[in-house]
């Protein structure tokens, strides 16, 4: 999934995709039914222990269908069930409408990581409508 879109589609280092937060954080998928009840994964996303989101991802032809929705949402309740009271993101500056949609605020100036511009983001926990 991440490697669909970060790697192949938004063509960023493998090097710089997958790190050693993977090992602790909390990792969270959508899928939808396929043939003879199986699924398919079309989003991820993963909530690290400082309480920061990332690695949110959905597959193109998902996107637009409320399965990053369901992602955010879903981080969202752990982020709480885990006593955080706010999370924040680093959020490609092209996706900042949809975090700005979920309760999101920019905090602090547009910035380059991956040689993509993002902009830093924080939302308080516990209302999960923003």
């Amino acid at each position: 999934m991440r490697r669909s879109v970060f790697i192949e589609e938004q063509r960023i280092p493998e090097r710089d995709e997958f790190d050693e937060v993977d090992l602790s954080a909390v990792h969270v998928l959508a899928y939808v039914r396929a043939v003879a009840g199986k699924r398919d994964t079309v989003g991820t996303g993963r909530l690290e222990p400082t309480g920061k989101i990332g690695r949110v991802a959905v597959l193109p032809r998902y996107r637009g269908t409320g399965a990053g929705v369901a992602i955010m949402r879903r981080l969202l309740e752990l982020a709480a069930e885990r006593g955080f009271t706010e999370v924040y993101l680093n959020a490609q500056t092209s996706a900042t409408g949809f975090y700005e949609r979920l309760g999101f605020r920019a905090d602090g100036p547009e910035f380059d990581e991956v040689g993509i511009p993002h902009q830093r983001m924080r939302r308080a926990v516990g209302n999960l409508d923003g």
